[in-house]
C-alpha cells in the first residue's frame, strides 16, 4: 500500500527548475511562513486560520512527518544561489500535495500558494504547480489530482484551466470551485516535457554550495 510514509521521501530532496528551486518546509522557513499568513487576503485564498508561532512550528513538523502531506517551500532560484542571502530572503511561497483518500492513494490534492505579491504574475505559478504534477506523478504514483480554488480567484482557476484541469463541481457554501485533472500517457508526457530541464539533488548539499545552482 502506497499510503504509508511516503511523504518522507522529500526530506532531503531539492528540485530545481528555470526559476525556482523547491526545497522541503523546515525550522528555518517558519517565522517567514508565519508573516505571510498574518495575511487576510491569503487566509482567505488558502481557507485557513491564522496560527501562533509554536503552532505553525507544529504544523511544519506535521508536514515532514504525516503521512499524507507533501510539501515544499519555493524559493526565488537567482537569489538563493548567492549565500550571502538569507533563506527567508528568498522565500516566495509553497505548494503541496495531500494524499487525501486512505483507500485511493492515487488521488491527490494540489495547493500552490505565491505569498510575495512581486512575484506573481511572472508564470512561477505554472511553473511550479508543473514540477510538483511531475513528481507527485513520478515519485508519488499519483495518477488523478484535484484542486480547490476560490471562486472569486480568476487567475489561479484560469492558470489551471490552462494546464488542461477541467471543472467538475462549484460549492457555493464555501464559494470554491473544484478542478480535476486525470493523468493518461498524454498528460504524462506532456508533464514530462514542460519540466524537461528540472533537476532533482540532494537538499542538505545544495545548502552548503548555494552557489552551484548558477554554474550549473
Amino acid at each position: 500500500m502506497l499510503f504509508f510514509s511516503t511523504m518522507k521521501i522529500n526530506e532531503n530532496t531539492l528540485l530545481e527548475g528555470s526559476k525556482v528551486v523547491l526545497v522541503p518546509y523546515t525550522e528555518e522557513h517558519v517565522p517567514r511562513y508565519h508573516e505571510w499568513m498574518k495575511s487576510p487576503e491569503l487566509q482567505q485564498l488558502t481557507a485557513s486560520e491564522p496560527l501562533t508561532l509554536e503552532q505553525e512550528y507544529d504544523m511544519a513538523r506535521s508536514w515532514r512527518e504525516d503521512d499524507d502531506k507533501c510539501t515544499f517551500i519555493i524559493l526565488d532560484k537567482q537569489l538563493w544561489a548567492h549565500s550571502s542571502v538569507e533563506t527567508e530572503q528568498c522565500m516566495v511561497g509553497d505548494v503541496n500535495i495531500f494524499l487525501t483518500d486512505p483507500t485511493d492513494p492515487s488521488l491527490a490534492e494540489l495547493e500552490v500558494m505565491i505569498a510575495e505579491p512581486s512575484y506573481r504574475g511572472k508564470g512561477i505559478g505554472k511553473e511550479v504547480t508543473s514540477m510538483m504534477m511531475c513528481y507527485g506523478v513520478t515519485k508519488l504514483g499519483v495518477k488523478k489530482f484535484e484542486v480547490k480554488i476560490g471562486l472569486d480567484n480568476e487567475i489561479s482557476v484560469g492558470m489551471f484551466k490552462k494546464l488542461h484541469f477541467h471543472e467538475v463541481s462549484v460549492c457555493k457554501v464555501f464559494k470554491e470551485v473544484t478542478l480535476e485533472l486525470t493523468v493518461d500517457e498524454s498528460v504524462r508526457k506532456r508533464l514530462l516535457d514542460d519540466v524537461a530541464d528540472m533537476k532533482e539533488g540532494d537538499y542538505r548539499h545544495t545548502c552548503s554550495n548555494r552557489q552551484e545552482l548558477l554554474s550549473q
